[in-house]
C-alpha cells in the first residue's frame, strides 16, 4: 500500500509516464511539473515554494484559487443536493439561469434563455445544433487564430489544421477569414489608415455567385453563422481594433449572417466586462461561456440565445441534453459566481489593474528588444516575443521563458519562488498574461520583476 503523504514527485513521474495517456497537453512537456497545493494567485510545489500563476487554469479561475466564498457555496451544496438527473428541476439552475438571463439583457437589451452542458467544446456543439435548426445551414465563418474546442464538429470550426490532421475528412470545416492581427496584418496595412479592409475584403466574396457564398437572385448565402471570439485566446490574447466588430457586424447583418459570440476563455470580466464582445458594442445572437463560470470548481458551460432562436417551439426538449448538462454542484458555484459579479465592482477595478499591468509591460518593451509587441484588454494581455529585427518570431525565447519560470529558482523580496506562464499566438511566440482578478499591485509589480528576470536569463 502507497503512503500518499509520502509519495516522491519522481514516483508520481514515473506512474505517469506509465499509465496515463500521452493525448492530453501534460505531455508537451519533457518534464512535467508537479504541484500539491494552491491559494489566490499561486501554486505551490512539493518544497513549498510559491509560484506566482499567471494563466490562471487558462482563466477558468478567474476568482483566484480555493475561493472560500465558491468552495463554501459548493460544500453547501453537496450537502444538501449533490446529484439529480437533468430531467428534474432544482433550485440553482433556475436561479442562475435568471442571473444569466437578466445581465445579457441589461447588457444587450434582449430577452433569451440559457442552455447548459459540461464543457466549452459541448456548448459550442449545443450552439451548432442552434444554428442549424435556426437557419437549416451547417456552414460557419471563423477566425483564423480561433479555437473552439477539440470535439470533432468543434475542432471544424477551431483554424488548426494539427487539430485535424489525424481524423480523417471534415466535411463541415468552416470558411476561415483573417483575424484583425494589426502587428502582423495579413494585407500589410497599417491600423490608422486601413479603413478595416480585412471587413472590405470579407465583404468582396459577396459580390458575384462564383465565389461561392452567395445566390445573388435570392440574396442568401451558403454560411449562414460567423463564430467568432473578440479577443483571440488560445490565439495569443490578441485584441480587435475598436470599430473592428461593428463594421463586421454590417456585413453579417446584411446577409442575415448569425454572430456566435465565443466567450468560453474571456467572459466573466477577464476583459473588465463580462463579456468581451460588450468592449465593442455588438449584441451577438449567441454567446457560449463556461471556464469561469464555476471559477474552475466543477465542469459547467452553456450558451445563450435570443429568444426568437432559442425558445420552446424553435429549440424544443431534447434538442441539447447530456447527464451532467445542469449538475447541481456546477450550477451553485455558477450562481455563487455571478452574485459575486453583481456585488463587486469589476468594471472599473479590472481596467484600472490591465492599466497598470500593462504599462509594466511597455516598460519591459522599453528595456528588452526581445519584445516586439504588447496589448490587451483588462487582463487579458500579451507580450510577443521577436528576433533581433523586431518582427520575426521567436517561439524559442518564449519557450525558454516559461520553462525557467517553473525550475522556481528565481528571487524576489529575498525569497525563492517561480512563475507560471503561458505561450500562444500564431507562431507561439507569445506570452499570454492571464492573473487572478484579484490580483495587487504588489503582485503585479512581482509579476513585472520576475518576468524582467526571466528574459534577463534567457536572452
Amino acid at each position: 500500500m502507497i503512503d500518499l503523504d509520502i509519495i516522491t514527485d519522481k514516483e508520481l513521474l514515473e506512474k505517469d509516464a506509465k499509465y496515463c495517456s500521452f493525448g492530453d497537453t501534460v505531455h508537451y512537456a519533457k518534464e512535467p511539473k508537479v504541484f500539491h497545493n494552491c491559494e489566490g494567485s499561486y501554486m505551490y510545489d512539493s518544497k513549498d515554494v510559491p509560484y506566482l500563476d499567471l494563466q490562471m487554469y487558462f482563466s477558468a479561475a478567474n476568482f483566484g484559487y480555493k475561493n472560500k466564498r465558491i468552495i463554501d457555496a459548493v460544500i453547501d451544496q453537496m450537502n444538501t443536493l449533490p446529484q439529480i438527473t437533468p430531467k428534474y428541476v432544482h433550485k440553482y439552475k433556475v436561479l442562475l439561469s435568471e442571473k444569466l438571463c437578466k445581465a445579457c439583457e441589461a447588457r444587450f437589451h434582449e430577452e433569451g434563455r440559457v442552455n447548459f452542458n459540461v464543457g466549452g467544446a459541448q456548448a459550442v456543439e449545443d450552439a451548432i445544433k442552434l444554428v442549424r435548426k435556426a437557419t437549416k445551414r451547417n456552414s460557419f465563418f471563423a477566425f483564423q487564430g480561433g479555437y473552439h474546442g477539440k470535439t470533432v464538429a468543434t475542432t471544424a470550426l477551431s483554424s488548426n489544421f494539427k487539430y485535424r490532421e489525424n481524423y480523417g475528412h471534415y466535411g463541415d470545416r468552416a470558411y476561415f477569414i483573417p483575424f484583425p492581427y494589426c502587428f502582423r496584418c495579413p494585407y500589410d496595412k497599417k491600423c490608422d489608415s486601413c479603413d478595416f479592409y480585412c471587413v472590405k475584403h470579407f465583404e468582396k466574396q459577396f459580390d458575384s455567385e462564383y465565389k461561392g457564398l452567395i445566390d445573388p437572385s435570392t440574396n442568401e448565402t451558403e454560411f449562414k453563422a460567423f463564430i467568432g471570439e473578440p479577443v483571440l485566446g488560445t490565439g495569443g490574447y490578441i485584441n480587435a481594433p475598436q470599430g473592428y466588430f461593428k463594421e463586421l457586424k454590417k456585413v453579417l447583418d446584411k446577409y442575415g449572417i448569425m454572430f456566435v459570440d465565443d466567450e468560453i476563455q474571456m467572459g466573466f470580466y477577464r476583459t473588465g466586462k463580462l463579456w468581451s464582445i460588450e468592449n465593442y458594442d455588438v449584441v451577438p445572437d449567441v454567446i457560449t461561456f463556461a471556464k469561469s463560470l464555476t471559477n474552475g470548481m466543477n465542469p459547467l458551460s452553456g450558451f445563450w440565445a435570443k429568444e426568437k432562436y432559442i425558445n420552446p417551439e424553435q429549440f424544443p426538449p431534447g434538442s441539447a441534453h447530456s447527464t451532467f448538462c445542469s449538475n447541481p454542484i456546477g450550477v451553485r458555484a455558477g450562481y455563487e459566481v455571478m452574485s459575486m459579479i453583481e456585488e463587486e465592482n469589476f468594471d472599473e477595478t479590472i481596467p484600472e489593474k490591465g492599466k497598470y499591468f500593462l504599462e509594466g509591460l511597455q516598460m519591459l518593451k522599453a528595456k528588452h528588444k526581445s519584445i516586439g509587441d504588447v496589448g490587451g484588454l483588462g487582463l487579458a494581455l500579451r507580450a510577443e516575443l521577436v528576433e533581433e529585427d523586431g518582427i520575426s518570431p521567436n517561439k524559442t525565447l518564449c519557450a525558454k521563458v516559461l520553462a525557467e519560470g517553473l525550475k522556481g529558482d528565481l528571487v524576489y523580496n529575498g525569497k525563492k519562488c517561480g512563475l507560471i506562464l503561458h505561450n500562444g499566438g500564431f507562431y507561439k511566440n507569445i506570452i499570454t498574461f492571464v492573473p487572478n482578478l484579484y490580483i495587487t499591485r504588489e503582485e503585479i509589480n512581482m509579476a513585472i520583476d520576475l518576468l524582467d528576470e526571466l528574459l534577463t536569463r534567457c536572452e
